[in-house]
């Protein structure tokens, strides 16, 4: 009898964690949930991969071999057999699961438990060329690595990512192309001194101490006023968006659970104008925080940190009438701007993010530096045999593994179509999932999609906490994705 991969993948999660919950119980709680039909349905175990139903030929090339590149290469493999596939990415870790350094950062797992080489999983068939795109010309269907190889095409898909500039704050240096790249200039500032960020491993590693060492902080502290834990989120749109609330929560439960939540002010400064985009999470979210203790600031942007004197400045903007037009018959709009210094103990950095330069800046780019893609098929709009996904296009809302899966479905149906001369027939409805972290067991699962509306995947309400979304978070997604997703089959 073949095993089910990913369910052993579960459990032996679950083994890691016996204090939480046995394998029996987790057995138990997958035969019962709603779950457990999305779980046990992934890859099995010497199972063969699913029969091509295309006889479409042609070169493709995907450039960046994240979860969106290598589970797209994947998909393709399974579905059109005949199609050359090869995929550029230099970063030997390339796969590793990003979601999973919040839990580091959190201290319920390891900085190793999250690492996984990209060679492993390079899909059966998938040539792979360990470099970096240096340019791209999409006028001669043909991109350029590491400025030297030319590497030509039929059809391109864009996975790039995107690239964490912290050096854009001022007081910090340094920017990051991917999770685990070469981060010792960024670490020069961030991961020491009060000063943390989760958005890359080391760092998420870092955190952790940087939480303990807050809780040891509070317990030894006396004075009447409290000690200051600071959070921020970029005007830049940002992947996992939810990620800075998240440790902002982590930060708490643990110093709730050490008895000192007293000591600590917890605040959230957002460049933008809402605790989460969706009106119903937001409504709830607020409540979240007017129970916890938390304060927020909107229109507040980190633009200055003195990581010594352990200061960080934001600068609120907003707009004014100015003087009048009589020949528009209306008032003009004057920027204001206003900087604010905040003293901090604990700051968690949330850096602007963006494109990488060399798809910014060509011709593929936008003025925005995101791959223009039409937000349904996913499609350029521009060159119609170049596709993009993931974090680097350029969608309104979509930045997460989760969408990152509906995502990779909606490529690989429309490119087969279009190379073999149909209609598109695929359309991406906007879908984002955030396991929105709340505490040390409790998890609020919010979907929506385009409609700006939940779009609950079960029949449960999505915006309450609840221990079963922790259950998945944990011990469920980083199997499915792994085993699933990067196979081409969830």
């Amino acid at each position: 009898m073949k095993k089910n991969k990913i369910l052993e993948e579960i459990l032996n999660e679950v083994d890691k964690h016996p204090e939480i919950m046995s394998r029996r119980e987790a057995l138990k709680y997958l035969t019962m949930s709603p779950l457990a039909a999305s779980v046990i349905a992934g890859a099995t175990v010497g199972a063969t991969t699913a029969s091509a139903s295309s006889s479409a030929k042609g070169k493709i090339v995907i450039v960046g071999g994240g979860l969106a590149g290598m589970s797209t290469a994947a998909l393709i493999r399974n579905t059109a057999s005949n199609l050359e596939v090869t995929v550029i990415e230099p970063d030997p870790t390339s796969v590793s699961y990003q979601p999973g350094q919040t839990l580091v950062a959190a201290g319920v797992w390891d900085k190793k438990d999250i690492i996984y080489n990209r060679d492993d999983f390079v899909p059966s068939g998938v040539k792979l060329i360990k470099g970096t795109v240096t340019a791209f010309d999409p006028d001669n269907n043909k991109v350029v690595v590491d400025g030297k190889e030319e590497v030509s095409y039929d059809h391109m898909i864009v996975a790039t990512g995107l690239v964490l500039n912290y050096g854009s704050i001022k007081g910090l240096e340094g920017s990051i192309t991917s999770s685990g790249a070469d981060n010792a200039v960024v670490k020069q500032k961030i991961g020491k001194n009060g000063a943390y960020s989760i958005y890359f491993r080391d760092g998420a590693e870092d955190t952790w101490k940087g939480i303990q060492e807050l809780v040891a902080k509070a317990k030894a502290h006396t004075g009447p006023e409290k000690l200051q834990a600071l959070y921020s989120m970029p005007a830049t749109a940002i992947k996992c968006g939810g990620a800075p609330m998240k440790i902002m929560y982590l930060t708490h439960a643990h110093l709730a659970k050490a008895g000192v939540a007293d000591k600590v002010e917890l605040t959230f400064n957002t460049a933008g104008g809402a605790l989460f985009g969706i009106k119903e999470y937001a409504e709830v979210i607020t409540k979240q925080f007017e129970k916890r203790g938390f304060k927020w600031n909107f229109g507040y942007n980190l633009t200055e940190i003195d990581t010594d004197g352990k200061v960080a400045t934001f600068t609120k903007t907003w707009k004014e009438k100015g003087e009048y037009d009589e020949d528009l018959e209306e008032y003009t709009m004057v920027t204001k701007s206003q900087a604010f210094p905040f003293k901090y103990d604990f700051i968690h950095v949330t850096p602007p993010q963006g494109a990488p330069e060399v798809v910014a800046k060509s011709a593929i780019g936008s003025m925005q530096g995101w791959v223009p893609v039409e937000k349904e098929t996913l499609q350029h709009a521009s060159y119609k045999n170049v596709w993009s996904l993931g974090d680097v296009a350029a969608l309104p809302m979509g930045k997460t593994g989760g969408s990152a899966r509906k995502e990779y479905h909606v490529v690989v149906e429309n490119l087969v179509a279009a190379i073999e001369g149909k209609a598109l027939p695929s359309k991406f409805g906007g879908y984002t999932v955030c396991p929105l972290i709340t505490g040390l067991g409790t998890v609020m699962l919010a979907e929506f999609d385009w409609s700006k509306k939940p779009t609950p995947s079960f029949p449960l309400d999505p915006t309450q906490e609840r221990w079963i979304w922790w259950l998945l978070k944990v011990y469920a997604l980083k199997p499915m994705t792994m085993y699933g997703m990067l196979s081409g089959r969830a």
